[in-house]
């Protein structure tokens, strides 16, 4: 499987390679799949992310260990999604807001990893030769991917907090497709996003008087 690490094509003076142009496709994929709350975003996640693993290893430690996360989270998510896929009457998967509550523990947890992490990348050089950036994306991904498990609107908010440093990081190491790939996650998150707020409101609005649930 070496050609994976092999050039595609130059573009604008980047290298492409054939891991981060496949990979990312997949992710791009997964994420439409997720948008419109398809079980199928969980296999497609995890081939993903399984191609980008090869991509980064030995190079971004952080974005490599992020991918086996990833692939682990997607099957819980998996999992998760085919217990509830009967919680929405369309038989897809029920969508809602987090709790304040489970918005604070996000939020505290991601701070408390991403520190933790990047603490780790720092006592081990080795694994990162940019600790902070490696550990925020490492951690946020875990939140977001948590999030979508869950059916949680703020998992959208989540990946858009993990693009805007993952975007210049990926361009900054020589990833070009990734760096473009993840202008159209922003695309296509803003719509998710917009979608499942709808969605979960729809959902959470009292049925009229009279009317079957």
């Amino acid at each position: 499987m070496n050609w994976l690490n092999t050039e595609a094509f130059t573009a604008f003076g980047q290298h492409i390679l054939w891991s981060d142009m496949i990979g990312n496709t997949f992710g791009l994929i997964a994420l439409a799949l997720g948008w419109k709350r398809s079980i199928w975003t969980w296999p497609v996640q995890f081939v993903s992310g399984l191609i980008l693993f090869g991509a980064f290893a030995g190079h971004l430690t952080g974005s490599a260990g992020k991918q086996v996360v990833v692939m682990v989270v997607a099957a819980m998510g998996w999992a998760a999604w085919v217990r509830g896929r009967k919680q929405a009457q369309d038989g897809t998967i029920a969508v809602r807001f987090a709790t304040w509550k489970e918005r604070g523990l996000m939020v505290l947890a991601g701070a408390a990893g991403t520190v933790a992490v990047a603490l780790l990348f720092k006592a081990y050089p080795s694994l990162s030769w940019d600790p902070w950036p490696d550990a925020y994306i490492f951690v946020g991904t875990v939140v977001a991917m948590y999030a979508q498990a869950r059916g949680m609107v703020e998992f959208w908010f989540a990946w858009l907090l993990v693009d805007a440093v993952g975007v210049p990081l990926n361009f900054a190491n020589g990833y070009a497709f990734s760096g473009f790939v993840y202008v159209i996650y922003g695309a296509l998150v803003l719509w998710g996003m917009r979608d499942w707020w709808l969605r979960s409101r729809a959902a959470s609005a009292p049925a009229l008087e009279g009317a079957h649930a």
